[in-house]
């Protein structure tokens, strides 16, 4: 009698199949910071298990009441955008040097970013809510997006958020705009509605977050901006003259990481090594988490425990958007300084265009700052999406 193989690993039985970091000279780079693997093996480990890991769930309440319960199959990438946005909200509310302990009491801003995510209609950045919020981009649910799909969607979602106060720019046809990124960021202080310039009183739209913090974001000139570049490094495969550029994003402080994958799937990359990209991977099916009766969150199946997964940087599908993170005016400033100085590496051929003013040749700016009930889904088709065919839905 043979027993069928189950068509998902649970994460119980894949824990035994990682490498561990291979002994190297190479430096390892995670997320901006330089590490080595003979003396520093246990704080690498330490930031890896800090991300948030965001996998595949069952049996969480159906998309829409009368939909799916599990995203099996089909949510690898939404999954991978949700962890790139939620290292942007970790560095917003806790900072880059957080770590996470395993038994140790986490402050109450961590789990305001955690419950961002969890499986449930009424979270910012849950399942339910990318799965919905892509129906109006003409994406049904349980369909496959490929990564600058759900970089639009989590642009259109973090207008809600106003806990986070995040200013969300996608820079379209490979080139980022300055003076673009500058008038969203700086939109702040302007006051132009509610959700830019809460009431001072209102202790609910902190969700947990300090008051007298809240009222001193608001004054501030800038607005923390979450930058999502979306590309296509190549046709069917990355053509080698990006990979030295690729790197360097990952050196970068400000780096949030890449979302992409290889033909079949999704991952979330945090680092490289030698010519290894260092990864976080969504196909693991786990039960959905409801917070306990005295309303905990349990969180260990949110961080990957065991060294992360590795793959050739060659084998990355061309398609990807890469993440960026600038919390100050300064840190903008310096992230095109560095971006500039790329440009000058030998060998490194840019990923995309870094310039002062929009191009005459530019399609209508207007998608640069759409707002939750924007119904031009049309207009906005040819923007984006032409990514989407490149990537297939894991067969079960």
């Amino acid at each position: 009698l043979f027993l069928s193989v189950p068509a998902t690993l649970t994460y119980d039985t894949l824990r035994f199949e990682y490498e561990d970091f291979p002994e190297t000279k190479e430096p390892v780079w995670i997320l901006g910071r330089k590490y080595s693997v003979f003396t520093e093996k246990e704080e690498i480990l330490l930031d890896v298990t800090s991300r948030l890991w965001f996998t595949y769930r069952k049996n969480f309440p159906a998309i829409g009441g009368t939909g799916p319960t599990s995203d099996t199959g089909w949510g690898c990438m939404l999954r991978c955008g949700q962890m790139i946005f939620a290292q942007a909200l970790v560095c917003r509310h806790l900072g880059r040097d957080w770590r996470w302990i395993k038994g140790k009491r986490q402050m109450d801003n961590y789990f305001n970013v955690l419950n961002a995510f969890i499986d449930k209609k009424d979270s910012y950045y849950s399942i339910h809510q990318i799965a919905q919020m892509g129906v109006g981009e003409g994406k049904s649910i349980g369909q496959w997006y490929g990564p600058n799909t759900v970089a639009q969607v989590l642009k259109k979602l973090a207008t809600f958020d106003t806990w986070s106060s995040l200013a969300v720019h996608i820079a379209m046809d490979n080139t980022v705009v300055m003076e673009e990124i500058r008038r969203l960021c700086q939109s702040n202080f302007a006051c132009a509605g509610a959700a830019a310039c809460p009431a001072v009183e209102s202790d609910v739209l902190y969700n947990g977050y300090p008051e007298e913090a809240g009222v001193r974001d608001r004054l501030s000139l800038w607005k923390p901006l979450v930058l999502l570049i979306p590309l296509r490094l190549g046709l069917t495969e990355i053509n080698e003259a990006y990979i030295e550029t690729l790197k360097h994003c990952f050196m970068m402080p400000q780096s949030l990481g890449v979302i992409g994958g290889k033909p079949n799937s999704a991952h979330y990359f945090i680092g490289y090594v030698g010519e290894e990209l260092i990864y976080l991977d969504p196909h693991t099916t786990q039960p959905a988490v409801e917070p306990t009766d005295s309303g905990c969150l349990p969180d260990e199946s949110f961080h990957c425990q065991h060294p992360p997964c590795r793959m050739s940087i060659a084998e990355l599908d061309p398609s990807i958007a890469v993440g960026f993170f600038c919390n100050t005016e300064e840190d903008f400033n310096d992230w095109c300084q560095q971006i500039k100085k790329l440009s000058l590496v030998r060998g490194a051929l840019p990923m995309f265009e870094l310039v002062e003013r929009q191009p005459s040749h530019f399609s209508n700016p207007d998608v640069l700052n759409l707002t939750p009930d924007s119904s031009d889904a049309d207009r906005l088709e040819r923007f984006f999406d032409s990514e989407d065919e490149d990537f297939e839905i894991l067969s079960l």
